[in-house]
């Protein structure tokens, strides 16, 4: 119904904000991590929402990405994730890191967000597995390190696909140190793809 609310942000609680637009107050459920990245009381913000309508209830829940909107939505599809479990794993992880945990099979860092048992992250897996890809994972990353330099971090590295995953792991927040020994575990064949390698070297980090 409401594609983002764009207003003055009056009032952050642990799960919850209200957003004024037009002289009318918003309240919008919020994962912790969207709360603690939000500007200070009686700036303008832009909310990205999902509208949650039932017989019982009408729910916006906010997100400060269209990308975090996409993956709650997925998440959501999943038995046994509603909305409160879908912010649930976004306070936990950010959408990079979930992709990553599910192209992985890290069922570990999925339980750990509150009401999220090993059985329920195992679905998570299963049932998004196809619908998360590396690229979608890549499309929103920053400037990443040079080539050159993530190679001298873990000594030389001539394999053009290597250097590609590491500097994609660091630009996701995993130190070069980390991303340089983990990717030097993977063996390289004539098959081997950036994803797979990347999906490989994720295995040695968790």
């Amino acid at each position: 119904m409401y594609a983002y609310l764009k207003g003055t942000l009056e009032e952050i609680t642990e799960d919850n904000i209200v957003v004024e637009v037009g002289n009318i107050g918003y309240n919008v459920k919020v994962s912790t991590t969207t709360a603690d990245l939000l500007p200070p009381l009686g700036n303008e913000v832009k909310i990205y929402t999902y509208t949650l309508v039932r017989e019982d209830t009408f729910s916006l829940y906010g997100f400060l990405t269209r990308d975090d909107l996409e993956i709650f939505k997925k998440l959501i599809t999943v038995n046994g994730i509603g909305p409160k479990g879908g912010l649930a794993i976004l306070s936990v992880m950010s959408a990079d890191a979930l992709r990553f945990a599910i192209m992985a099979g890290d069922a570990k860092s999925i339980a750990k967000a509150p009401g999220i048992g090993s059985k329920t992250a195992e679905r998570v897996i299963l049932d998004l597995r196809d619908k998360v890809s590396l690229e979608d994972t890549l499309k929103g990353l920053g400037e990443p390190v040079s080539a050159a330099g993530a190679a001298a971090v873990g000594g030389n590295l001539d394999n053009a696909m290597k250097k590609e995953a590491i500097e994609a792991l660091v630009a996701l927040g995993y130190s070069a140190s980390d991303a340089t020994a983990a990717v030097k575990k993977v063996e390289v064949t004539e098959e081997t793809t950036v994803e797979s390698l990347l999906k490989t070297a994720l295995k040695f980090m968790f």
